[in-house]
């Protein structure tokens, strides 16, 4: 099998750990629910609150930093916990690069 391009490689990490960081905590029950009727599609309007974002923040860095030590300490099942995180990206868009700030 050919490695991946060191850029091809990076991007899909990043959706592996977004997906495994975010797509799978916290969020998912926020995003489960109804919308709400009041604010749906308003922009403006605080849909999570701040006790809800702290817990998926540190949801996501708990997350991020076991799948780094991973990637030091075990490379091998961190590819393989990349691998399980590939698999809801299959229809998500390629990373851009955000512009500098």
């Amino acid at each position: 099998m050919n490695k991946p391009s060191a850029r091809l490689q990076l991007a899909r990490e990043a959706k592996a750990i977004v997906a495994l960081a975010f797509r799978n905590g916290p969020i998912e029950s926020l995003h489960a629910g109804t919308p709400c009727p009041t604010c749906a599609g308003k922009s403006g309007y605080s849909r999570i609150t701040d006790s809800d974002m702290a817990g998926i923040m540190s949801n996501a860095v708990d997350h991020v930093y076991a799948l780094l030590l991973l990637k030091d300490e075990n490379p091998d099942k961190y590819e393989s916990q990349i691998q399980f995180g590939l698999r809801y990206t299959i229809n998500w868009d390629e990373p851009r690069t955000p512009p500098r700030q």
